[in-house]
């Protein structure tokens, strides 16, 4: 996907997002993360928004803490909210493509990066808006969906943090069955190595519709049925929280 099609993602979702935490509540809790209310996940979305947008903006190149509010609720929490994620979007909208900035995954550019990382981070946080209200959540295109799923495995699972491990080495295989990909999860007491292929044998294996797949990788959703170790099915379930 290209840098312009995440941020049509980012927009929308960020509005989606808005319009179901409104209709909730601030007070409403959020099924899909049960520690949290609405105002959490409103305080937290809207701080990653400016969070990231100040990378872009001020052109840091060094990383530095989240920081959430801690005295906004009802209204204007909701206000406030919008206003971080049109900030966001203008910022990246309007940022020369070859901006130096930080950056903790790699991609093709930190404008790149943002722009999906922003995406998916609005889409997974719309679901759990729409969760606490309740009702038929919206959808994300098959394409989206595979491309997070990319991320997650490739991106955020590849880290030192991954908690995804097991004593011996076991592999995972994860396949859309709508849009083709297929990726291999290769465990062992280091963090996971993901490639893009159905190389080897797999003991386990993950297939379903991509946008099925996103949720439930993401812990959004319940994990399709499993074909092999179901053991393996539970570890991610288990340890794979971002």
């Amino acid at each position: 996907m290209e840098t312009a099609e995440f941020l049509q993602a980012l927009e929308t979702e960020g509005r989606l997002l808005a319009t179901a935490a409104e209709e909730a509540g601030t007070d409403a809790k959020v099924p899909t993360c049960p520690e949290w209310q609405v105002r959490d996940l409103l305080r937290h979305t809207g701080a990653v928004h400016r969070w990231a947008a100040a990378f872009v903006a001020e052109q840091l190149t060094e990383g530095r803490p989240l920081v959430e509010p801690t005295d906004l609720d009802g209204s204007e929490l909701i206000a406030w909210y919008r206003d971080s994620h049109r900030h966001l979007v203008g910022t990246l909208a309007g940022a020369s493509p070859d901006v130096e900035c930080f950056a903790f995954l790699p991609a093709p550019s930190p404008l790149a990066f943002w722009a999906r990382r922003q995406a998916h981070e609005t889409a997974v946080h719309r679901v759990d808006a729409e969760s606490a209200r309740g009702g038929v959540p919206a959808t994300v295109t098959p394409e989206f969906a595979t491309d997070g799923i990319d991320e997650l495995l490739r991106g955020f699972h590849a880290r030192p943090r991954s908690r995804v491990r097991t004593p011996q080495p076991r592999v995972l295989r994860i396949r859309t069955q709508d849009t083709g990909a297929v990726w291999t999860v290769r465990l062992s007491p280091e963090p996971p190595v993901t490639t893009r292929d159905a190389s080897g044998e797999a003991e386990c294996e993950l297939s379903g519709p991509a946008e099925q797949l996103y949720l439930a990788l993401w812990n959004r959703a319940p994990l399709p049925a499993a074909t092999g170790d179901q053991a393996l099915a539970a570890l991610w379930r288990e340890t794979s929280a971002i």
